[in-house]
């Protein structure tokens, strides 16, 4: 069975037991590479490309022993080598039933199927290492969130000195997600706000990075409201690094944008009636509450009538394609885009 990162950055194995090759595999790059550091501290080590290696090199640098420290294992590490494995895949089997003495090789790959003779030689005889949060017992997909928990407070907390209680490490999953790289960041800024080996509470939490993320959503929404595609793209940004998804930031933004689309909706119904409906009554009929009429008054009137007619069918249109064909990666920040170029002043 492979090592779960988890257990192998809780307890790092001696350098001197690690075997001549080690397959590092999942699809979280942040784990990847606090494994890889870890393994890799002493000794000569170099990194190359798995998109341009070549078999034939990789194997004479993992057979040349090191230059400089005598008796030490030469490393290296194939960052990336999933398209090294598809193309030498016969002889890595060879090489992982019969490796060299003279080096150690490290491959990192993001898939590693279990139905294949490299992997199976490779759990048996080597060492694998999964980098991905755990799942639970069984076939669940669901991230084992008892083990993540126990993760972040004793082994990311203490990384950037300060302590996480139970409570704020559940509320932090909620708030961030399960990206290792994602907790990472946020475990770090929520230590400057404490003391050396200070503890981090929920209340921390919430108000730190919960209330950074509502306060940015809400200048992307205000943003977008205005017109102004400019600030809405750049808040879009920050949340986007942050890790936060486009498929939950459209409900949030639609939420807000459609009550405008409403209520444009509402005054043209009117007129069509022959009434005049005043833009308050037609904002409060759309759902907002009296304390916010002078702002979203002021959003309305520079979005304008013509716009703001075509807010609904633009919101159906993203969220059909964010669930369809941008439901990917890359083209789902797209949408979001477009929806705030198609709002923006002239």
């Amino acid at each position: 069975m492979p090592v779960e990162a988890f257990d192998l950055l809780a307890a790092p194995p001696d350098e001197a037991t690690l075997p001549p090759v080690v397959v590092l595999f999942g699809e979280d790059a942040t784990l990847r590479g606090w494994v890889l550091r870890e393994l890799t501290r002493h000794g000569d080590a170099e990194t190359v490309d798995g998109e341009s290696a070549v078999w034939r090199d990789v194997r004479d640098e993992v057979s040349t022993a090191s230059l400089f420290d005598a008796g030490e294992r030469r490393v290296l590490i194939v960052r990336g080598a999933d398209p090294l494995v598809k193309k030498f895949r016969p002889e890595l089997e060879d090489y992982v039933a019969r490796p060299s003495t003279a080096g150690r090789l490290f491959l990192e790959v993001q898939s590693f199927p279990s139905n294949t003779r490299l992997y199976k030689s490779a759990d048996k005889e080597h060492l694998v290492v999964h980098c991905a949060v755990p799942t639970g017992s069984g076939k669940s997909k669901r991230p084992d969130l008892t083990k993540l928990r126990k993760f972040l407070t004793s082994t990311v907390a203490p990384r950037h000195q300060c302590r996480l209680t139970g409570a704020a490490a559940d509320l932090l999953v909620d708030l961030v997600g399960t990206d290792i790289g994602m907790l990472d960041t946020e475990t770090a800024k929520l230590a400057l706000y404490a003391e050396v080996g200070g503890e981090i509470s929920d209340v921390m939490v919430r108000d730190i990075v919960g209330g950074w993320r509502a306060h940015t959503t809400w200048e992307t929404i205000d943003a977008a409201a205005a017109g102004n595609a400019a600030e809405a793209l750049r808040q879009l940004d920050r949340m986007l690094a942050s890790g936060e998804q486009p498929i939950a930031l459209l409900p949030q933004i639609a939420w807000s944008m459609r009550r405008l689309g409403l209520a444009t909706a509402a005054i043209d119904h009117a007129e069509r009636t022959g009434r005049r409906m005043p833009m308050a009554t037609a904002l409060q009929a759309a759902g907002y509450r009296p304390f916010e009429l002078k702002k979203v008054e002021g959003q309305l009137r520079l979005l304008g009538r013509e716009r703001g007619r075509k807010i609904l069918g633009w919101l159906l249109e993203a969220d059909l394609k964010l669930k369809g064909t941008h439901s990917t990666t890359g083209p789902d920040r797209l949408v979001l885009e477009e929806f705030f170029l198609k709002l923006a002043k002239g």
